[in-house]
């Protein structure tokens, strides 16, 4: 079993730490840190996970970000510790926390990524979005998590003014979750049982 949290000040110098060692040193040079410099984290939806033993496995992080005057959330960076990839970690953060996104009422996702991943989760390449150069814009994506969320969204993606951007008739977030082993759980899915 495991456990989702949402990630506190005392986890951030181990998710930064874990961010270091899964991407390049100049991770913070992409395009994408610029959405995110001076820009508070959509603290609910920031999460780690956790093995029994309490080792960070994994971690996921959502911004606020706009296109005109339409919000969206910046999903990442999302990584998975280098002994447990491949073992199903990473789609459990994602499933988790694009449920919670869904129960606090956000409407639409946007990541930079590979589509033949990311696609099993829904996402779908934006081909009238564009992030800050020098993207590749096959990678820019995006998931609707209301019917029609992208439809008519077109542009340059831009910072998103300081101001918390969660919906204000969003419910409360669950604030943690136990979750299967990915080779315990079918597909990847999460016991709604769990959720405390």
């Amino acid at each position: 079993m495991f456990e989702i949290c949402p990630e506190t000040p005392a986890d951030e110098p181990e998710v930064e730490a874990l961010y270091d060692l899964c991407f390049a040193p100049g991770r913070t040079a992409l395009s994408s840190y610029r959405l995110r410099d001076g820009v508070p984290r959509v603290a609910e939806l920031c999460l780690v996970l956790r093995d029994p033993g309490c080792t960070l496995m994994a971690a996921i992080r959502y911004w606020p970000a706009r296109i005109g005057r339409r919000n969206l959330l910046l999903l990442g960076p999302i990584a998975v510790h280098p002994t447990a990839q491949g073992e199903g970690l990473g789609g459990l953060l994602m499933r988790d926390s694009l449920a919670r996104a869904r129960r606090m009422r956000f409407s639409r996702v946007l990541l930079v990524g590979d589509a033949p991943y990311y696609s099993r989760f829904g996402f779908q390449r934006l081909d009238d979005v564009l992030m800050p150069p020098p993207t590749n814009p096959d990678r820019v994506l995006g998931l609707e998590l209301r019917p029609g969320a992208w439809v008519g969204v077109a542009g340059q993606v831009t910072r998103a003014p300081a101001a918390p951007t969660t919906p204000s008739h969003a419910p409360v977030a669950q604030p943690c979750a136990t979750v299967a082993s990915p080779k315990e759980a079918a597909h990847d899915t999460i016991d709604p049982s769990a959720h405390r």
